[in-house]
């Protein structure tokens, strides 16, 4: 089979070495994954200069493949190239192209020239079709160049210790930090690589041991068992509640008693904190529900606010739905969808508040220099919607039907308080907090905001 190219081009508004620079810092390749692309970072050797190696997992039908490259060619703020010395493709070199459009406007060019393997019955790999590596590039060239247009650049990096940085947000937020230019520590409950900015924790037995002179600047905690799986048992509802509590109380605790407190300490919640609100639209004036999961929401956030009399600015992110297929609501709903089996919950009147992967990774960082902005803050989107309307979009998006309803008895009957409580709950929430302090959204509708999260961009690809 002959070789394919590829070729995409973006205008960016930065200046020709921020943007190279970009690429330059850690955390770039996997900011630039896609979340539907099954691509694990094994090993990366550091920079992009030339002899730099990258090893991934690549899973293509479910199938891992070994997928690993070297850097061949590098000249500062013009390009660099990377070419496969083993993987799924029977050639692929990739060029990172830069070209200075003016002081301050730049075009970001990729080229990649590849073969297919298997000869002729290489097209049957979807995942490896030029039409997905339009999606694949489409999301990234969106992704750098929001990044580096709407990121503030007056602030200074901070050091910034992450904890629950495997889990759906943490994945994505610790490359988000990195490309900004943050040096971010990772609390690991296995043995810790020192040289990849791991310490060990184990937050159960109250083991947390940082270096004092390590200096952190903020703190972003965000653990939490997932309340989604299977039925609320006593034993259950019990793991739910230290899951949270817990490690926060250990992380208050450890940090008020270091010589330098850190600046700010970010908690995750939940928009379950208002319980079930009906039509109502819910802002953060509003008080606790009385469903468990708001008294879990209250005990989490409870358990943060004792940082307050350290002098640390604390504050507590009630998160909605966030749209990813990495994880959460979305990944559950998308194969089944794709199925032709997309479902409303009972009538669907019920309020889904959901906010992008994007804006979620925009808005804590948009908390972590806002000085302004103490107490809880909700993350979800200005626009939510219905569950009927969000499983119409859904649909509309992967192009399939939607024709199923899935009664409220049934639900009961599945699930039982977990399902009231996650499924037939209505939460209408309003993101005053960021509104009032001045962020900008990068997704507001939720059409748009789907397309993106699964790639899904038309025409586009």
């Amino acid at each position: 089979m002959s070789h394919m190219e590829y070729k995409k081009e973006t205008r960016i508004s930065t200046d020709i070495e921020q943007l190279f620079r970009w690429h330059e810092r850690k955390g770039a390749v996997s900011r630039l994954t896609p979340p539907w692309v099954s691509l694990k970072l094994v090993n990366h050797s550091g920079g992009i200069e030339t002899g730099t190696q990258v090893h991934f997992i690549l899973k293509i039908f479910g199938i891992p493949f070994v997928w690993q490259a070297e850097h061949i060619d590098y000249k500062k703020n013009i390009l660099f190239r990377d070419q496969q010395t083993k993987g799924p493709f029977k050639s692929w070199i990739h060029t990172h192209g830069f070209e200075k459009l003016s002081d301050t406007e730049s075009l970001m060019v990729d080229h990649v020239r590849y073969q297919l393997p298997f000869g002729i019955f290489g097209r049957m790999f979807g995942p490896l079709s030029r039409k997905d590596m339009a999606r694949i590039f489409t999301f990234r060239h969106r992704v750098l160049k929001d990044d580096l247009e709407q990121m503030p650049g007056n602030f200074h990096p901070m050091t910034i210790l992450v904890s629950g940085a495997s889990g759906t947000i943490g994945s994505a937020l610790v490359p988000f930090l990195m490309t900004c230019g943050h040096r971010v520590i990772r609390l690991v409950r296995r043995k810790p690589d020192p040289s990849n900015d791991e310490v060990f924790w184990d937050p159960d037995q109250g083991i947390l041991d940082l270096d004092e002179d390590l200096g952190i600047d903020a703190v972003i905690n965000l653990n939490g068992l997932d309340i989604s799986r299977g039925r609320w048992t006593d034993d259950q509802k019990d793991k739910i509640i230290q899951s949270r509590t817990r490690p926060t109380a250990l992380l208050i605790k450890k940090m008020s008693q270091r010589a330098v407190t850190p600046k700010v300490f970010l908690s995750s919640s939940a928009i379950g904190y208002y319980g079930h609100g009906g039509e109502r639209l819910l802002t953060e004036a509003d008080s606790c529900g009385d469903r468990f999961i708001s008294g879990v929401c209250r005990e989490w956030e409870d358990a943060s606010r004792v940082g307050n009399a350290s002098g640390m600015r604390v504050v507590q992110l009630r998160i909605g739905i966030v749209l990813t297929p990495a994880g959460g609501a979305v990944e559950r709903m998308v194969f089944p969808f794709l199925l032709g089996l997309g479902t409303k919950v009972s009538r669907g009147d019920q309020y889904m508040s959901w906010i992008s992967m994007e804006d979620t990774l925009g808005s804590i960082h948009h908390i972590l220099f806002n000085e302004d902005i103490k107490g809880p803050v909700n993350l979800t989107a200005p626009n939510p919607v219905t569950n009927k309307v969000f499983t119409t979009t859904l649909a509309r998006v992967l192009n399939r039907p939607a024709w199923f309803t899935l009664p409220s008895f049934v639900v009961r009957l599945l699930w039982g308080q977990m399902g009231e409580e996650t499924l037939l709950d209505s939460a209408r929430v309003a993101p005053q907090a960021l509104a009032e302090t001045g962020y900008q959204f990068r997704f507001t509708g939720i059409e748009n905001a789907l397309r993106h999260a699964l790639g899904r961009y038309g025409d586009e690809g």
